[in-house]
C-alpha cells in the first residue's frame, strides 16, 4: 500500500488506495461520514484535505496503518490508531432507543402533565448550556427524558398529547447533542428523524423549526452542505409570515436558522451568502428584548456576534475574525460551550495566521471552561493535534499535554 509515487498529491494517494481495494467512492465516503462529491472534490484536488481528524477517518476506512501514506513522503511517520471515541452517554442513549417497541412504555407518576414533562425538559437544555462537561451532566438525565416523553404521549390525548409531542421532539433534540460526534451516527439520525416526527405530528412550527436546526447541524458534519440549507432555509421560510405577530421565541429561532446558513454558506465560501444570512440574524437579534437568548440555540445579541467570528474563521479571514473576537465579552455569551467555541475558532484563525504559540495559549483558556466541547468536537481537537504535531521546540512538553488531555494520542 505504501508504494506510491511520490508526486501523488493527498487527494490523488486517496483515490489509489481506494481503488486498489476495490472500493467505491460512495462506499469510502459513507465510511468516513461526508459525501460522495465531498470525496470527489478531495480526490480531484478541487478542496483541500487538511483536517487532521479526517485525515485519521480516511486512513481507517482504508485500513492504512501509517498517515503518511496519505499525506507524502515529506510528512512525518504518524501511526493511525484504531481507536473511537467514547462517551458512556452515547451507549445509554443508544439502548433508550432500541427500547421503543420491544418494552412496554415505563410507568410514570400519576398526575404527570405535559407541563411537567416540559419544564424537565427545558431544564436539561439549560444544564446544556451551562455545565463544563455538558455530555456527562445531561447523558446521565437525557435517556429517562425520552422514556419519559414517550410514555406520556403514549398515554395522553388531545392538547395534552399534543404539548407532550413538542416536548419529546426537544428531549430528542437534546439527546442529538449529547451524542453529536460519538455516537452511533445511526442513533444521530434516527433521533433527528424521530424530532422531526414528533413536531410534525404535533403540528407546531416553532418545534419543526427546531428539529430542523438539529437535523441541518447533523447533515452539515457529514458534509451534505445542499440538504442542511434545505431544511433551515424551508424552515426559516415557514416562519417569516407570521414573524410581525410572533413572540420572541418564533423570531429567535427565525434568526437561529439564519445563522445556521451563515456557517454553513461560509465552509462552502461563499462569502457574500454567508453575511447575508448574518446580516438578517443581526436584525432580528436588534428586534428582540436586551439579554434575550433562545433556549436552546441561545439565539440572541451575543450568540449573533459570535457567528461573526465563526463565519470570518470558516472563510479564512483570520484577521477579520480575531479583530471580531476582541469586541465580545465572553462572559456575555449565555452557553459554556458557545464560549468555549468562540475560544476553539479564536484559535483556528492564529493557526492560520502561524501563531501557534497564541493558538495554544487560547485552547488552554478553552479547554478550562469545556472540557468535553474541547473533547468531542472535530475543530477542537484538529486544532490541538495541529499543535502537538507542529508545535515550536519550546512549546512541544504544554502541545503534548493538551493533545493527550483531549486524547488526540490515545483516540479516546
Amino acid at each position: 500500500m505504501s508504494e506510491l509515487p511520490e508526486e501523488l498529491s493527498t487527494g490523488e494517494r486517496i483515490r489509489v488506495l481506494r481503488e486498489r481495494r476495490g472500493m467505491t467512492r460512495p462506499v469510502l465516503a459513507g465510511l468516513v461520514g461526508r459525501s460522495t462529491d465531498w470525496l470527489k472534490k478531495i480526490e480531484s484536488g478541487v478542496r483541500p484535505l487538511s483536517s487532521h481528524s479526517l485525515l485519521l477517518k480516511v486512513a481507517l476506512a482504508l485500513h492504512v496503518s501509517d498517515l503518511a501514506v496519505i499525506t507524502g513522503p515529506s510528512e512525518t511517520a504518524q501511526p493511525v490508531n484504531t481507536g473511537r471515541l467514547f462517551h458512556p452517554a452515547s451507549a445509554a442513549v443508544w439502548a433508550v432507543l432500541l427500547e421503543r417497541g420491544t418494552r412496554p412504555p415505563v410507568a410514570l407518576p400519576p398526575g404527570t402533565s405535559a407541563a411537567d414533562y416540559a419544564a424537565e425538559v427545558d431544564a436539561g437544555w439549560k444544564l446544556w448550556h451551562k455545565a463544563a462537561n455538558n455530555r456527562t451532566d445531561v447523558g446521565h438525565i437525557v435517556p429517562d427524558l425520552v422514556r419519559h416523553g414517550e410514555a406520556l404521549t403514549w398515554a395522553a390525548t388531545g392538547e395534552e398529547r399534543r404539548a407532550a409531542l413538542v416536548a419529546l421532539a426537544a428531549a430528542y433534540r437534546l439527546a442529538q447533542q449529547v451524542i453529536a460526534y460519538i455516537g452511533p451516527a445511526e442513533a444521530v439520525w434516527m433521533l433527528g428523524d424521530r424530532a422531526m416526527a414528533a413536531a410534525a405530528e404535533a403540528d407546531d412550527p416553532v418545534a419543526m423549526g427546531s428539529a430542523a436546526w438539529n437535523l441541518a447541524n447533523t447533515m452539515r458534519a457529514v458534509g451534505e452542505h445542499e440538504g442542511a440549507m434545505m431544511l433551515v432555509t424551508t424552515a426559516a421560510d415557514r416562519l417569516r409570515p407570521h414573524l410581525a405577530e410572533a413572540p420572541p421565541q418564533w423570531r429567535g429561532l427565525y434568526g437561529a436558522l439564519h445563522l445556521h446558513a451563515s456557517v454553513t454558506e461560509a465552509r462552502d465560501g461563499r462569502d457574500g451568502s454567508a453575511w447575508n444570512h448574518w446580516d438578517t440574524a443581526d436584525q432580528v437579534a436588534k428586534s428582540l428584548p436586551t439579554g434575550y437568548a433562545e433556549l436552546s440555540t441561545v439565539f440572541g445579541r451575543a450568540n449573533v456576534d459570535l457567528h461573526a467570528v465563526s463565519i470570518a474563521t470558516e472563510l479564512r479571514s483570520s484577521g477579520r475574525a480575531l479583530a471580531l473576537a476582541d469586541e465580545i465579552d465572553p462572559d456575555a455569551i449565555p452557553s459554556t460551550e458557545r464560549r468555549t467555541r468562540l475560544w476553539v475558532d479564536t484559535a483556528r484563525s492564529h493557526l492560520d495566521r502561524g501563531d501557534r504559540t497564541a493558538a495554544l495559549h487560547v485552547m488552554g483558556v478553552a479547554l478550562k471552561i469545556s472540557p468535553e466541547t474541547v473533547r468531542f468536537t472535530p475543530q477542537a481537537r484538529s486544532v490541538a493535534a495541529d499543535l502537538w504535531r507542529k508545535a515550536p521546540r519550546s512549546m512541544r512538553q504544554e502541545a503534548l499535554e493538551l493533545a493527550e488531555t483531549v486524547g488526540i494520542l490515545t483516540g479516546a
